[in-house]
């Protein structure tokens, strides 16, 4: 019995190699797709820039 567990181990090996890799391969995260390009989302034009002062007693009330 010993003799055929030592025959076995190799081809154990093997396989839990070959499923490993498989795995990590279907799991692997696919890249973005070749047309696809970087946005930017820009919502205000030079929204960068510093903020305008406020006018003195005019305040918006929040819906």
């Amino acid at each position: 019995m010993a003799i055929v567990a030592f025959l076995l181990l190799p081809v154990v090996t093997m396989l839990l190699y070959g499923m490993d890799r498989t795995e990590d391969w279907l799991a692997r995260a696919s890249g973005p797709p070749r047309h696809a390009r970087a946005r930017r989302l820009r919502l205000i034009h030079g929204g960068a820039g510093p903020a305008a002062p406020r006018a003195p007693g005019r305040e918006t009330e929040a819906a």
